[in-house]
């Protein structure tokens, strides 16, 4: 069994709790929220810890190795995410004179096909809207379908993250200005969104049902909850739009994903490509707005949202060729 502790350094004294306590300080000092890979790193300290290994010192390939392979990651991107996880981990603690060197030594697998995500137009985000307003209420969830649908507006709409939008408080819908204050963004991030007034009228009459429970009428309040006083979780969401999907009788094409919640936030960033062109706006100029819209810190994260689609293809195609015809215009004698 190969040990990888530093000779003579801090590690010696440190268990595999405390290295991670402080691996998951440091990223939190960095303003990450890091909650799912917290999970994941208290899982690797609690099945190591179910073995016999709680020191640091303990820490061999062999362990580390057996947690990774017995974990159910058929997909090469969920394996990936995993490994990567464990490996700045261990580069954290040879920063930190904790260990010599990383005892992780697999390599990432190969993705070898990316499926495009699923690109709601108008006509399937107002179907999704009307299948989900139509959810009924049952015990444990009332007002049910105006959740859903609100909620799925937002994310078509606006293009919010699904965490995003479980994490708002009825304070942070402002009917006056027509803003939504979105304060758990990615890393922290707080922004502000405008919003028109289709979208307007049906914050309003949303909040105006959230009033008429006596747990709604805080400013401090989740805006969205089935339960007095508890936000709702991503988790339920997510599930919720799944159960929905096969009602809405979607074509998917060829080589695109099946739909997920997330894809409205894909749809989104196409849109608002999309009516950039048939504006007349030279995208290019314009990008740097979206990207700050949906919270990004860079375009190039916001690149990842612009799929190519036929509609937006036929677009571009349309806008290159009033282009080339203004440049012969010119350049004719």
């Amino acid at each position: 069994m190969t040990r990888h502790l530093v000779p003579g350094g801090d590690g010696a004294g440190v268990t595999l709790r405390e290295a991670i306590d402080r691996f998951i300080s440091h990223k939190r000092a960095l303003n990450r929220r890091f909650v799912t890979e917290e999970q994941h790193l208290r899982l690797f300290a609690r099945v190591l810890a179910e073995r016999g290994v709680t020191e640091l010192h303990d820490v061999t390939t062999e362990v580390v190795h057996a947690f990774v392979l017995e974990r159910p990651r058929h997909r090469p991107r969920s394996f990936n995410h995993l490994i990567g996880l464990l490996q700045r981990l261990f580069a954290f603690l040879q920063r930190q004179d904790l260990m010599l060197v990383s005892p992780l030594t697999l390599r990432p697998r190969r993705v070898t096909h990316n499926r495009i995500p699923f690109i709601f137009d108008r006509e399937d985000a107002a179907k999704l809207l009307r299948v989900a307003a139509a959810l009924p209420d049952n015990s444990r969830a009332l007002r049910r379908g105006a959740t859903y649908a609100t909620i799925y507006a937002l994310l078509y709409g606006l293009g919010l993250r699904v965490s995003e939008a479980a994490g708002l408080v009825i304070g942070d819908v402002d009917l006056h200005r027509d803003l939504l204050h979105v304060r758990n963004g990615k890393f922290g991030k707080a922004r502000l969104l405008p919003f028109g007034p289709r979208l307007s009228a049906r914050l309003a009459a949303f909040i105006a049902l959230r009033a008429e429970q006596p747990s709604g009428r805080r400013p401090d309040a989740p805006l969205f909850s089935f339960s007095r006083g508890q936000a709702m979780h991503p988790g339920t969401i997510t599930q919720s739009f799944r159960l929905l999907l096969p009602s809405l009788d979607l074509v998917i094409g060829n080589g695109v994903a099946t739909p997920t919640a997330h894809c409205l936030r894909h749809s989104f960033a196409v849109g608002t490509l999309l009516r950039w062109y048939r504006q007349g706006v030279n995208p290019n100029d314009r990008l740097l707005h979206l990207s700050t819209f949906m919270g990004h810190s860079d375009i190039s994260s916001t690149s990842v949202y612009l799929t190519i689609t036929d509609e937006l293809l036929a677009a571009a195609s349309n806008r290159f060729t009033r282009y080339a015809a203004g440049l012969a215009t010119w350049a004719a004698p």
